[in-house]
């Protein structure tokens, strides 16, 4: 893998660090253990705490569309969740100013809520003329607490089949909102790749689109149900990730399933998220342009 530097600080983060990060940013370990292991490390005379400190996300300076931008009307909303985690739920709502209605994308978040990289996505979607929904699955308990710690902690003590209820429930509302044309596409990020991929299966053909950014695959007896085509963003260096996929390309196959995956040179898992060193600006810029064209050949057909 080619060297990463953390443009602000100029900061080369060793591998062994990146390591630490992945185990730490699923939950497998928690902020203090992650910066503990991390002191333990100096490379070329550089502190791995330093590293560690450069690869914590920062959303402000992350922010590509404004939530004024003139181009969109962004709103919070509430819907009914029934079979959820509490039969309610809210996302962030965003429509084009340009008339409806508009084709639908729902934009599914990582596993610490909707934070405000997942909110930009939606306003990004909006402002190219899709009504975008990102549900926050932790609105149950409280909402997206302001930092990816909490939200983690929080997002790991629900119960899972209730929370991928709830994006469904918010998949189908957007399908039927009033802004949508019925066309519904599904892109998410780590934990929201995966359930894109479950939407595909529940949904079947209400499902127009589906694109999972490094998510976990469904089970192979579920893909006969899916069918939306699907194009698969990977990372190239996404072991834990890319071990699925030999297994969820021969089921897609075997059951005649339209699908594309795109491996992107030089990647590590999260390589579209703008707000950590692990964003690649020209592959997220590769795998946005192609995420954008393919819900625009399949939602408004």
């Amino acid at each position: 893998m080619p060297e990463t530097r953390n443009d602000e600080s100029d900061i080369v983060i060793d591998e062994s660090v990146y390591e630490l990060y992945d185990e730490y940013c699923h939950g497998r370990m928690e902020r203090r253990e992650f910066l503990q292991r991390c002191g333990a490390i100096t490379i070329a005379g550089v502190s791995g705490l330093a590293m560690a400190q450069a690869l914590l996300p920062r959303y402000a300076e992350a922010q590509t569309i404004s939530f004024t931008d003139e181009r969109i009307k962004p709103a919070y909303v509430t819907y009914p969740s029934p079979g959820g985690t509490s039969g309610e739920m809210r996302g962030y709502l965003v429509v084009p100013e340009t008339p409806g209605p508009h084709p639908a994308v729902i934009v599914i978040h990582e596993n610490r809520g909707l934070n405000p990289y997942i909110e930009d996505v939606a306003r990004r979607l909006g402002t190219m003329g899709f009504v975008a929904l990102a549900p926050d699955g932790l609105y149950p308990v409280g909402g997206y607490p302001g930092n990816d710690d909490d939200g983690r902690e929080l997002q790991r003590s629900l119960d899972q089949a209730q929370l991928r209820t709830d994006m469904l429930n918010s998949a189908r509302h957007l399908k039927d909102h009033e802004s949508s044309t019925g066309k519904l596409g599904a892109i998410g990020f780590c934990w929201g790749g995966a359930a894109v991929n479950y939407l595909a299966v529940q949904m079947g053909a209400d499902l127009a689109a589906g694109v999972p950014f490094y998510g976990g695959a469904p089970a192979a007896d579920e893909v006969r149900s899916i069918e939306a085509p699907l194009m698969v963003q990977s990372a190239e260096d996404d072991e834990r990730v890319n071990a699925q996929w030999p297994g969820f390309e021969q089921a897609l196959t075997a059951a005649d399933k339209t699908f594309t995956r795109y491996v992107y040179p030089g990647t590590r898992h999260g390589f579209h998220n703008n707000s950590t060193p692990r964003f690649n600006a020209e592959q997220a810029a590769i795998a946005e342009d192609r995420t954008v064209a393919f819900f625009v050949e399949h939602l408004t057909a």
